[in-house]
């Protein structure tokens, strides 16, 4: 291993879409390989896409299937526990195969890994165009209410099979990780200073993403609660022609999301025009909620082939399942 080459483990869980642009994944692969120490995908993708992507990896990227004893609703959770089984160090990066590290950010989570079991970073999108603008509106409330969910996460490999690994028949696999590390007594840390760049969706598949990420917030009933508020709100308000205590509300919405953008130097990644996206975004969740309330009446939200019911486990119990 060359100096400077971090010793981490990066783990990359991967199934062949139109969107991936295999050219650039295998570009961002060689580069990894250069920075990190072991570099891991895990292929969920068909035969052929599978062919594909082994035969171009760089030699230094290990490539596999998902393990065979896994299946879990959520097919990414298959990806993300086998690459934590093959991972050689302890301290490992998971990444949806959309994030584009660069070696501050990387070096930044790896750091703190030494001090914590989880590490969330912040992601933000580049290049911008207006349906990204749109869901970092999103990103930008998060920030100032309890922090955002990024594509990407630092864990300690140990801490997570001493959980017995985690749920991944839920939605929100992210929240789940770490409420699992967290309930287990790991500590969690955030980092909203450290950036790491995320290349934004197609416009089609924002919008397929809309009632999805709705439905993730039935894992936290308050926030889902408000989400539902926002629509009979706007309605008395307007059959009462409070079109004043509208303007109010929606300067607020515009103030919180300016203050997401500057805490941590967002500013620096995140433009100004931004927080102005945030009023739309917050009307559209209050819409989606209600339709995400349907599709779990419903059966569940679909993933992929299936439906998902839940979306993530609740504190208490996982605090009950891995009490000492």
């Amino acid at each position: 291993m060359s100096a400077g080459v971090l010793r981490a483990s990066y783990v990359l869980p991967i199934r062949w879409s139109p969107d991936v642009d295999t050219d650039e994944l295998v570009s961002y692969l060689g580069w990894l390989a250069t920075v990190v120490d072991d570099v891991v995908v895990v292929d969920g993708s068909d035969e052929a896409h599978f062919a594909e992507l082994a035969r171009r990896r760089p030699p230094a990227a290990r490539h596999a299937a998902p393990d065979a004893d896994l299946h879990f609703a959520n097919g990414k959770v298959d990806g993300v526990i086998t690459g934590l089984r093959m991972a050689r160090h302890d301290r490992v990066v998971i990444a949806d195969d959309d994030v584009r590290y660069d070696a501050a950010s990387l070096a930044a989570v790896v750091a703190a890994l030494d001090h914590a079991e989880a590490v969330v970073p912040q992601n933000y999108f580049a290049p911008l165009p207006w349906h990204a603008a749109w869901d970092t509106a999103r990103t930008l409330l998060n920030r100032v209410s309890g922090g955002d969910f990024p594509g990407t996460l630092g864990v300690r490999r140990d801490c997570v099979p001493a959980a017995g690994g985690y749920d991944g028949d839920v939605l929100f696999e992210n929240l789940e990780l770490l409420r699992t590390v967290a309930a287990t007594g790991g500590r969690v840390v955030r980092l909203p200073d450290c950036f790491v760049r995320r290349l934004p969706p197609t416009a089609p598949r924002f919008r397929s993403q809309r009632v999805r990420q709705a439905y993730d917030e039935l894992a936290r009933p308050a926030r889902m609660a408000l989400s539902l508020a926002i629509v009979p709100a706007l309605a008395v308000a307007l059959a009462r022609r409070r079109f004043g205590g509208i303007a109010v509300a929606v300067a607020a919405t515009v103030a919180l999301a300016e203050a997401g953008r500057r805490r941590g130097g967002g500013a620096a990644v995140f433009p100004a025009a931004t927080s102005w996206w945030a009023p739309v975004w917050v009307l559209e969740r209050g819409v989606c909620s209600w339709a995400a309330v349907a599709q779990r009446v419903a059966g569940g939200c679909r993933y992929g082939d299936r439906r998902l019911v839940r979306a993530a486990t609740p504190v208490r119990v996982l605090r009950a399942r891995h009490r000492p």
